[in-house]
């Protein structure tokens, strides 16, 4: 059995006296898609955020392709795509100046054709020389998007990645995600939507009060899992 992509034991993660995570194991293949889905404040941005080693687990350690990844080691990460609450584009430069920026900080070998391609996977060509500050919330999703894929992560890390985004953009952001599976993309989304990432998920796993609650395979009727989420998801 080849060796997981990613692979994270016993995550702790505690802010003084609260505990936010506890001791969770996690694995995931290449070309899978795991969803982590939970009600708001079960601790799944905390967990994106030490899977992408922005911040150091209070106990534990994560691993991508074998490698440790930690904030002190940037160059551990290059492999790592990541979209956040926050789109991580300056508003002081237009859309494709940030993404010429972006691919150049991942050492991507053509910044430009890698801008001017990530820009027309996710439709905004037109807005190319726009500020970001300009862009409608979905819009400005979409530019978030781009700048995760545009270095051809290994390991793609979403944070609730169809916030804004209508139904089109939705599907292509799906069909994007498919497209990169044989190439050994492995995926997390963290969502408090159930259904948005039912779809598409290889696996769907429940993070309530730091643990993980409950694990559901591709294949199950949704109404099922929602019925057993429910049962696990404070009132």
């Amino acid at each position: 059995m080849p060796s997981p992509l990613l692979q994270a034991q016993g995550i702790r993660r505690a802010f003084g006296p609260r505990v936010v995570l506890r001791g969770l194991d996690l694995t995931l293949a290449a070309g899978e898609t795991l969803a982590i889905v939970g009600p708001n404040g079960a601790g799944k941005t905390t967990l994106l955020r030490i899977l992408a080693g922005l911040i150091k687990p209070s106990a534990g350690e994560v691993t991508l392709d074998g490698v440790k990844l930690t904030p002190a080691e940037p160059a551990s990460r290059r492999t790592v795509g990541l979209l956040s609450h926050r789109s991580l584009l300056y508003d002081d430069l237009t859309v494709y100046e940030n993404l010429v920026f972006a691919a150049r900080l991942m050492g991507v070998a053509d910044p430009k054709s890698a801008a001017k391609f990530a820009l027309a996977e996710v439709d905004l060509s037109a807005r190319a020389d726009d500020s970001p500050r300009t862009l409608s919330r979905g819009l400005l999703q979409r530019a978030a998007i781009a700048r995760a894929l545009i270095h051809k992560p290994r390991l793609l890390l979403l944070d609730e990645p169809f916030t804004g985004l209508d139904a089109v953009a939705s599907d292509r952001l799906q069909r994007l995600l498919r497209e990169r599976r044989p190439a050994g993309l492995g995926t997390v989304v963290v969502t408090h939507q159930v259904a948005e990432v039912w779809d598409f998920a290889d696996r769907v796993v429940a993070l309530v009060g730091g643990n993980w609650a409950l694990e559901e395979g591709r294949g199950g009727p949704l109404d099922d899992f929602m019925r057993r989420y429910r049962e696990v998801v404070p009132a």
